[in-house]
Formats: structure tokens, C-alpha cells, sequence
């Protein structure tokens, strides 16, 4: 079957067709994510040992960075981590091999991201009409990048911290933190893909503000009711309930929450010029028919004159 959906699209389709078309696209990306979870299948213990494990070492480049920001700023060693008492264990007998699988496949995922989204925009864009092909360019490299900054967010940042905080807190002495396999990753797994998904917010406000649904002034008049609901979504995107897990997560959604407003408003700017310049478009249209039905009037009534 021929990749270059354009020239398939170029004749009118059928709902099997589009079916068809819409299946190889989901083939192909089932193909990506399978070929990369069999290639993180592959290299997991060097995966689990420098990457999944990471986090929970002194040395992981964000609790480096956060003792030397409070040297330079003079604070000494209040920043540094000294020691994160740290254990797993598998108190399941299917409990390494089943986070073997789930690593992979949450890692296949997650690196053949970009690739998922540039086939969906395969297959959405040939049913879009120009003026939208034209202001969507770039959708996918924004969506992807979005992902990203999210999964970076969720792994350097709010990973780290979370596991410092839970790991040192300790009620009693007679408690000793021992976390087993499948609560770590399926932790790590959470947060981290949960970051990706919720970096997600301007493109879902860019969109629903190109079909009319929200406006700069309803984002702005339900910005109260936003936050509620954005503490919400980090109470159950962070597997802790703890508040510092929770705000990680949620003071970023709101700054996500304040950048859609202002894509939102730009959106709408951009659009209201477009209708306008369309209007106009119309218009000159609309009179040089007028001026071409009037000469042609006139350029008839000589003529009958004449005769």
C-alpha cells in the first residue's frame, strides 16, 4: 500500500476506505512501539540501572545541580542529599519480569511518540481544508515537543524530588522503607508518562479555540474553577498524597493553564483577521461581479441601440 496518503486522498473515499487508510496508519505505529519495546526489552538492566533507578541516587544530575545552586547562593549544603535510604525488593514472584515488560513497553511508547502523532496528522490532514492545513503547520513538532518537555519534567524533576521526600520520611524508627518493585516503576511509570500527557494542554486549548469551543474570556472568567480542577488532576496524576508531589505537578499545569490563554487569545486574534480579510475577499468579489453584470447591461443596450 502506497505511504503517500495526498495521492490517495486526491479522489473521494469511502467510509471502507478510510478504514483501510485509517488501519495501516495504526499498523505502522503498532509496528514502531512493538520494534522498540522488543529493543528496551533487550538492553533493561542497562535501562533499570542507569535510567529507572537513577532518580534514587545522590548523584542524579538534579539533586547535583540543586547542591550547587544553594553553594552559590550561600546556603552551604542545605540543598544537597546526603543519602537516600533506598531498597527494593520483588515480593511477587512475576514482580521483576512483569516491570521488565511494562519498562519496555512504557519506553517503546514514549520514544516512538513523534512518530504516533506524525502518522494521526497523516491521516487527519488530507480531509482539512488549506486555510487549516496552513495554521496547523508545525501541529506535530508542538505536540511532540509538548510530550517531551512533559517526560522530562515528570522524570528530572517531580521523580527525584518525590523519591527523596518519601524514602527520608519516616514516622517511627521502627518503620523501615522498603518499596517493592512494582510500586517503584508503576510510580515512576505514572509520573513521568502522566507529565507527557498533561504538557498537552495548550494544543488541546489551540485546537478547541480553532473550532470555537472556549475563548481567551471564558478561560479567563473559569480561571478559579481551572485551578480546582487543576489540583484535582495532580492529586490523581501523583500516586503519593503527599503536597509537595502534588504541587510539582500542579503550579506547572497552571502556568501551562496561563500560556493557553494567551495562545488562546492569539488563536482568536489570528482568526478574527482571517474572517475579516475573507469578508473582504468576498466583497471585492461581490462588486467586480456587480461592475461586470453592469457593463455587460450597458455593452447590450449599445448594441440594441445600434440595431
Amino acid at each position: 500500500m502506497p505511504l503517500d496518503q495526498e495521492q490517495i486522498n486526491e479522489k473521494e473515499m469511502s467510509f471502507l476506505e478510510h478504514l483501510e487508510e485509517l488501519r495501516w496508519h495504526v499498523i505502522r505505529s503498532l509496528a514502531a512501539v512493538l520494534i522498540l519495546t522488543i529493543g528496551a526489552f533487550i538492553v533493561a538492566p542497562w535501562i533499570f540501572e542507569h535510567i529507572i533507578f537513577a532518580p534514587a541516587r545522590v548523584t542524579f544530575p538534579t539533586f547535583v545541580w540543586l547542591c550547587n545552586l544553594g553553594q552559590a547562593l550561600g546556603s552551604g549544603d542545605a540543598l544537597c542529599i546526603d543519602d537516600i535510604p533506598f531498597k527494593v525488593q520483588s515480593r511477587y514472584m512475576t514482580g521483576q519480569f512483569s516491570m521488565h515488560i511494562v519498562s519496555s513497553f512504557v519506553i517503546g511508547i514514549i520514544v516512538s511518540f513523534p512518530y504516533i502523532t506524525w502518522e494521526l496528522w497523516r491521516f487527519i490532514k488530507p480531509g482539512l481544508y488549506p486555510r487549516e492545513k496552513q495554521s496547523s503547520r508545525g501541529a506535530v513538532a508542538a505536540i511532540s515537543f509538548l510530550f517531551l518537555l512533559g517526560v522530562a519534567f515528570g522524570y528530572f524533576i517531580m521523580s527525584p524530588v518525590m523519591i527523596s521526600f518519601l524514602a527520608n520520611y519516616q514516622i517511627s524508627d521502627m518503620i523501615v522503607n522498603e518499596f517493592d518493585i512494582t510500586s517503584y516503576v508503576g510510580t515512576i511509570v505514572g509520573v513521568v508518562f502522566g507529565s507527557g500527557v498533561l504538557f498537552q494542554l495548550p494544543v488541546v486549548m489551540f485546537f478547541l479555540t480553532k473550532v470555537g469551543i472556549v475563548t481567551p474570556g471564558f478561560l479567563r472568567q473559569y480561571r478559579k474553577h481551572a485551578i480546582v480542577i487543576i489540583l484535582i488532576i495532580g492529586a490523581i496524576v501523583t500516586p503519593t498524597a503527599d503536597p509537595l508531589s502534588q504541587s510539582l505537578i500542579s503550579v506547572p499545569l497552571y502556568l501551562l493553564y496561563e500560556i493557553s490563554i494567551l495562545i488562546s487569545a492569539s488563536v482568536l486574534r489570528r482568526k478574527e483577521r482571517e474572517d475579516a480579510e475573507e469578508e473582504r475577499r468576498e466583497r471585492e468579489e461581490e462588486e467586480k461581479r456587480r461592475a461586470e453584470e453592469q457593463n455587460a447591461e450597458e455593452q447590450n443596450t449599445e448594441e440594441r441601440d445600434e440595431s
